[in-house]
Parts: C-alpha cells; structure tokens; sequence
C-alpha cells in the first residue's frame, strides 16, 4: 500500500519565496515569518534562499528596527558614492552594504544603475585626468611665481620629471636653465 502524499494547504503555496524576501527585507524577522505564513522555519529559511536574500544578523534586523529609514539612507549614500565618486560594488560593499550583492540590491533600490566594468574604468580615468590638470595648473602658477622645479617636485612628492611634465601639460613658459657647474665654466673660458 502506498503512503497519502503529505497534505499542504493552497495558502503555504501561496506564499511565494519572493514575497517572504520582500517582508523579510522590510524588517520582518524569520520567526515572524513563521507566525505568519504558518509554514515551518525550514520552510521559511529555504524560500528565502531560494529567492537569493542576503540574511541578516540579529543586531542588523534591531538597527533597521531602531530606524525604519536607515535602509533607504544606506540606499541613498551608496548611490552617491557609485554615481559621483566612481566607487565599485567591492567599494559599497565596504561602505556598509555588507556584500557587493547587497551594494547592487540596494543601488538598484535607490534608482541607479549597475555599471559594466569598461564604464567604471573610464570615470576613473576621467576623474583623474581632471584632478591631474587641476594639478598642472596649480604647478604652473606656482613656477611663475618664482618656484623651482625641484621644489615643486619635492612639496608634491613627485619627480622632476613628473612635475616638467604636467608644467608642459599646463602650457607653462619655462625659464631659461641656468648654467652653473664645472663643465659650463670650462665651455665660457674656450
């Protein structure tokens, strides 16, 4: 004889994997989960991985609690640093997000856009080069106030090379090198 296949209720098959992750990511815990689903924690647990949520720790669900806003705040200041400060999900997930799969959940939450890893490359180029021609011409109105070269190179911790470098970047007229070692004493006398 064969068993009765085990009797589930319509309303536990109701209860979808991602509308558990959705209570559970607005602060529902798993017992609560439990109490109201009326499905088994087991139940519960392998839902909410099976629809891919990042579980968080007790003292995480309590902070949430504490500021029912501070999700969206994370959401928000995560965004700002991705979309201003060219910052990578490995970035955002230090930042607090915890895991570059939260950073890009909650980047998402927040109404930006994932970046491909060329796009982020690119904004960082273009930040630097910025911040590299704010540098030249700040070298430059240095020189041409009387600065050496060297002096420049060693106030920035760059080489002299580096620093004539950005000084023609910046289209600096340059002074004429004096001559004052041995070898020019010599070329005079001939």
């Amino acid at each position: 004889m064969n068993p009765e296949p085990p009797v589930t209720s319509d309303a536990s098959k109701a209860v979808t994997p991602e509308a558990l992750r959705k209570q559970y990511e607005s602060g529902a815990t798993v017992d609560e989960l439990v109490a109201a689903s009326g499905l088994s924690y087991g139940t519960v647990l392998n839902r909410l991985h099976e629809a891919g949520t990042e579980m968080r720790t007790s003292w995480q669900t309590r902070r949430m609690r504490q500021d029912p806003q501070a999700r969206q705040r994370l959401a928000a200041h995560l965004r700002t640093l991705y979309e201003k400060h060219g910052a990578t999900l490995t970035e955002l997930a230090a930042a607090g997000a915890g895991t570059r799969r939260v950073a890009r959940r909650l980047l998402i939450e927040a109404g930006g856009a994932v970046r491909t890893p060329q796009q982020t490359l690119r904004m960082r180029a273009a930040v630097r080069a910025a911040e590299r021609q704010k540098l030249a011409v700040s070298l430059r109105a240095r020189y041409e106030a009387g600065a050496t070269v060297p002096e420049l190179a060693e106030d920035c911790n760059y080489s002299v090379a580096t620093v004539y470098r950005l000084l023609h970047q910046a289209r600096t007229p340059m002074r004429p090198r004096h001559r004052h070692g041995p070898a020019d004493q010599a070329r005079k006398r001939s």
